[in-house]
């Protein structure tokens, strides 16, 4: 995925890696995004949640973790950072695991990914992942509908400016 770069700022105010999601202006509905902060002030990853539902919780979750992030030190069958907060928004409790995945090939563009889509203990939720040409991982959570391959043609990386504070 030639597109996606590193960047640095003297200052960072966000992220200091591309992040890789829909655009807001393409969601019919609300868009809250997260930043998980390193104690030295660096950008550990990056986390949108999309809500179609009007208030009731989230549709889905990308994250973007970049290598060395802690959230991607993940223990067997513990599930992505991603599926856990989109429990957390959700008020769900129930214990949730991995308990398998399996890689399928899927086209971004000119750009082949392996996907790991990764089955749940709660089958409501839908989870893949995909490492970049950067070494960010990304990771979409979706609750109670399908991640197609349809969905992958609206990644883009957005605008810097999102993430940037004040």
């Amino acid at each position: 995925m030639s597109f996606l770069r590193r960047r640095s700022a003297a200052t960072p105010a966000g992220p200091d890696f591309d992040v890789l999601a829909m655009d807001p202006g393409d969601w019919p509905g609300n868009l809250g995004a997260g930043l998980l902060p390193a104690p030295d002030g660096t950008c550990q990853g990056v986390f949108l949640r999309y809500d179609l539902f009007g208030g009731r919780g989230p549709a889905m979750i990308i994250g973007n973790l970049p290598q060395g992030s802690p959230a991607r030190e993940l223990a067997q069958g513990q599930v992505p950072f991603e599926v856990a907060q989109l429990l957390l928004a959700l008020e769900n409790e129930e214990p949730v695991e991995v308990v398998g995945s399996e890689e399928v090939p899927v086209m971004q563009g000119d750009n082949l990914l392996i996907v790991r889509r990764l089955k749940l203990s709660e089958s409501r939720i839908s989870c893949v992942q995909f490492d970049r040409s950067d070494d960010v991982l990304v990771t979409i959570a979706s609750w109670d509908r399908p991640i197609t391959d349809d969905l992958y043609a609206l990644l883009k990386p957005l605008p810097a400016e999102l993430f940037q504070q004040g």
